[in-house]
């Protein structure tokens, strides 16, 4: 794939650190490596947060892939130590017949982040290069205009000031299985292998070869594709969140020093007699 020019002009992130365990070492990353780095990162994403509120910034994420190859666990990674209110999660259900008879790209608009927000899309407005071309929801000329409006859609977020960063999670066929395995024997992950999911398991080329038209004809200079290996789920998402971070413009700004004030006495407060129904306490 060739190199593109970054959506953004900026400096990039400057890690402060270098891992224990890199991206290249051999074998598996420990929990207690991983945990470290990505406690790191985390500070490092709060940061992000406070200059994205500071400057008024506007940024979509956009994470697009296979079934199986990790966006939900890396989107938990991103946002789980972050205000919901500033990264915003967008995962949209299928179309309503309503929605069916708008322009295609109607119903993500709204979702679009204002000033001082991080929207990011677990799948996008890209539902149409894939899933629905490969399991027939729209039609190949469908799936060709849409393909061929892209650009002209993005280059106008881009040019409304939206930092657009777009991701494709690439996962091998043996380790999708294996995943999609380990749904069916998991009652804490069942609910995330739908009929859909099944029968496009079986459409592995059709997948790769909608993947490679998507990439040709929307892996663009202003708004290019970056591919994150994703085998690896802890490495896949450590790589990920170094990565958005040096491509997104943020310096750490100046906190006063937090001291807890001293709380009121109690003066004339006395305990209610209302019965309490607390929580049974099993553990």
């Amino acid at each position: 794939m060739k190199k593109k020019t970054r959506n953004v002009s900026q400096e990039p992130f400057v890690d402060p650190e270098t891992p224990q365990e890199s991206a290249e070492s051999a074998g598996k990353l420990s929990r207690k490596a991983y945990d470290k780095e990505l406690a790191r990162l985390h500070v490092e994403l709060v940061k992000l947060q406070q200059w994205v509120v500071h400057k008024g910034l506007k940024v979509c994420v956009v994470f697009e892939g296979r079934d199986g190859a990790g966006k939900g666990g890396t989107i938990k990674a991103i946002s789980e130590r972050v205000s919901p209110r500033v990264f915003r999660v967008v995962a949209l259900p299928s179309p309503t017949e309503r929605e069916k008879s708008q322009m295609y790209m109607q119903r993500y608009v709204p979702h679009f982040p204002a000033a001082g927000e991080v929207v990011i899309w677990d799948r996008s407005w890209y539902n149409r290069a894939g899933v629905e071309r490969v399991m027939g929801f729209c039609s190949e000329a469908q799936c060709k205009r849409f393909l061929q409006g892209v650009p002209l859609f993005e280059r106008a977020m881009v040019e409304n000031g939206i930092i657009l960063l777009k991701y494709w999670l690439e996962v091998s066929p043996e380790e999708q299985t294996r995943r999609l395995k380990g749904r069916i024997h998991d009652g804490r992950k069942i609910w995330k292998l739908s009929p859909m999911d099944l029968k496009s398991y079986g459409r592995w080329y059709d997948y790769s070869r909608a993947r490679d038209d998507m990439f040709a004809a929307t892996d663009l200079d202003f708004a290019p594709w970056f591919v994150a290996r994703s085998d690896d789920k802890k490495r896949a998402r450590l790589n990920i969140i170094r990565h958005l971070l040096a491509h997104l413009p943020y310096k750490e700004l100046p906190r006063e020093k937090v001291v807890l004030p001293k709380r009121q006495k109690a003066g004339d407060y006395r305990e209610s007699e209302h019965p309490i129904r607390y929580v049974e306490e099993h553990f």
